[in-house]
């Protein structure tokens, strides 16, 4: 069973992530490279929280290969082209990730391969057998 910690003396999170989760030995990892917004039939919405969506989509997809959840998730990794995009990233990771919620770190970086992409996550998850 994951263990999802908020220490004490150390100020809560600023959104649905928890500051650390501790995996029990044995435990299975599945690590998800990062996914991008786009489509099978390679369309890429324009608007970031479709991309994000699509992104989780893929996670989520992943993670159903696996034989594992969103309540498997120990951390997310995501990466956005610039700071207006963090509120519809955080709508879709939101409605993907359920409590109590997984690590999380969220960066603003200057682009990916193509111009068109907003965002890119990446994530962690583990189940014990």
């Amino acid at each position: 069973m994951l263990r999802h910690l908020i220490p004490a003396g150390v100020r809560r999170p600023f959104a649905r992530y928890s500051h650390a989760v501790e995996v029990p030995a044995g435990a299975r990892l599945l690590l998800v490279s990062g996914q991008l917004g786009i489509t099978e039939d390679d369309v890429i919405p324009e608007d970031v929280e479709a991309q994000a969506a699509l992104c989780f989509r893929a996670i989520r997809a992943c993670l159903a290969e696996a034989g594992m959840g969103s309540g498997d998730i120990v951390r997310l990794n995501a990466y956005v082209t610039d700071r207006a995009y963090l509120a519809g990233y955080m709508a879709a990771r939101d409605r993907f990730i359920v409590d109590p919620p997984p690590a999380s770190t969220l960066m603003i970086v200057s682009g990916f391969a193509r111009p068109e992409f907003k965002v890119e996550i990446e994530a962690l998850a583990a189940k014990a057998d």
